[in-house]
């Protein structure tokens, strides 16, 4: 938590350009998205005593200066777009530039730092494997789009155009098996004993086992609740008096949650204990989807749970 002469920070991050605000007597300046926009950003923060930085999540933009100030020492906290507009909103901000935001994720970084459950906002600094490794692992994702995107062209399309379609295709299914061939040799190279506690699982396949590993680094540190929130398969409640509404699944880590979607549906049909619970569910009158979110968030629970004891799979965790 700050102390009466530290200031937190808030950076707004534009693809070109990036603004810097502070609490307190801290001067707010721009500069730009690069290594020399980094240097200039590292010398000011040294005049000054740091608590906190606050940044939000814009698609990759942020990992280059959230990683460069990380090493220097400094917390940083990246975080979802839409908290931060919420958080604006509640403190009258509907106007929106650069600036403003800038102003306005330090005074958010200000309440992040005095919140009790500070630490659990804190990102953590990722090392050199796992960094690789998410970046095959997104990159797999955006092949994966495109060839769908490009199979599903094909045959609504006129002949003259299925040559080209085709070709693309072929393209993108051959850099695909490079990339799958790539991702499982960094696997087995760096995260082997962890692989072999999440493959563990029957209906967990490979690609399951990098996304987990990649994106979901909290997997084995946290309680079920935390992990399930964080993978976006918590129920959550929506009361209000006398009113109590339907519990819904949202947010969370989008990537992670579709691959656990894949392996949940595959477990349903393959492994024993997974398909006796979802079938379970089903026997109690429970819609197909929420049971097969339930055996979700059954399933990430249990890696979780194997992950910190360093246990493979037993059907007794069920």
């Amino acid at each position: 938590m700050s102390q009466p002469n530290q200031h937190c920070i808030g950076i707004d991050i534009a693809k070109l350009s990036l603004d810097i605000a502070g609490t307190g007597e801290f001067t707010s300046f721009t500069t730009n998205n690069d290594d020399d926009g980094f240097t200039i950003i590292l010398k000011a923060l040294q005049e000054v005593k740091i608590s906190l930085i606050l940044m939000e999540a814009t698609g990759g933009l942020e990992a280059s200066v959230a990683c460069i100030l990380q090493t220097a020492g400094y917390e940083v906290v990246v975080i979802n777009p839409r908290q931060a507009r919420d958080f604006a909103r509640s403190m009258g901000y509907l106007a929106k530039t650069d600036k403003l935001d800038a102003t306005m994720l330090a005074q958010l970084a200000q309440v992040i730092d005095r919140h009790p459950d500070r630490s659990r906002y804190i990102r953590a600094l990722p090392d050199e494997a796992r960094a690789v490794l998410t970046a095959i692992v997104v990159r797999r994702r955006q092949l994966n789009n495109m060839l769908v995107a490009e199979r599903n062209r094909r045959y609504p399309s006129h002949p003259q155009s299925r040559k080209s379609i085709n070709n693309i295709i072929d393209a993108l299914e051959n850099e695909l098996d490079r990339i799958n061939e790539e991702m499982k040799q960094h696997v087995k190279v760096f995260f082997m004993e962890q692989a072999e506690l999440i493959g563990s699982v029957k209906g967990v396949g490979e690609v399951t086992v990098a996304c987990l590993i990649a994106e979901l680094p909290e997997l084995g540190k946290l309680n079920r609740r935390e992990i399930s929130a964080l993978t976006g398969v918590a129920p959550l409640n929506r009361d209000s008096g006398k009113m109590r509404g339907r519990r819904t699944t949202f947010g969370g880590r989008a990537g992670v949650r579709a691959t656990l979607y894949m392996a949940a549906l595959v477990a349903t049909q393959f492994n024993p204990a997974i398909k006796m619970f979802y079938q379970r569910l089903l026997t109690a009158g429970k819609p197909k989807k929420l049971a097969l979110v339930a055996c979700m968030r059954k399933l990430i629970t249990i890696l979780n749970s194997m992950i910190r004891k360093g246990e493979k799979w037993d059907a007794s965790l069920i």
